[in-house]
């Protein structure tokens, strides 16, 4: 299972809309980087932010989620309270062509500063926004920069097409737009 280049990327990005919007090179000038780069595409975080309190002392129960626990906000910077998360989405919408698997990894300019992204894979035929947990495992506040780079996708294509796909299955998160709470 290969690491897709960023030659395949692009050309994905071109002739099948894998990515939209899609920076055909890194942008960093005074920003946590996004766009192409050698072997995987750094995507950017919207500015809607689903930030955790536990204000109600609410248990969080992935079979009976409640949004209660979420407080909206929106704007160019989210500030993460010391040991908590927030949920987001990047600005891009992928197409996951049938023979490719996404893996996501956070960027190390947040990592060193202890602010944790976490993203399952993206299935071959999944497409939307990708919502993206954000956690703070540090007992400080944390910034985060809306529109700026957070996490870095990697393509890995696979011998050949798989036998079903999210789409086949009809996935609960297909075609996302915006922060998609936990569904059952």
């Amino acid at each position: 299972m290969p690491v897709m280049p960023d030659s395949w990327i692009r050309r994905m990005a071109q002739e099948q809309q894998m990515i939209t919007p899609f920076e055909t090179a890194q942008r960093a000038s005074g920003l946590i980087s996004y766009g192409l780069s050698s072997y995987g595409y750094d995507a950017r975080v919207a500015d809607e932010f689903r930030i955790f309190t536990n204000v109600d002392s609410a248990v969080v129960d992935p079979k009976d989620f409640s949004s209660d626990s979420f407080v909206t906000r929106t704007g160019p910077v989210c500030i993460i309270p010391p040991n908590s998360f927030a949920l987001a989405h990047t600005i891009e919408y992928f197409r996951i062509p049938r023979d490719v698997l996404v893996i996501c990894l956070g960027k190390s300019t947040y990592a060193r500063c202890g602010i944790i992204v976490n993203v399952t894979p993206l299935e071959p035929e999944w497409e939307g926004q990708v919502t993206i947990e954000i956690s703070n495992t540090t007992p400080l506040p944390a910034r985060i920069y809306a529109n700026e780079g957070i996490c870095q996708f990697l393509f890995l294509q696979g011998a050949g097409p798989c036998e079903t796909s999210y789409a086949d299955r009809s996935g609960k998160y297909m075609r996302q737009h915006g922060v998609t709470m936990p569904r059952l």
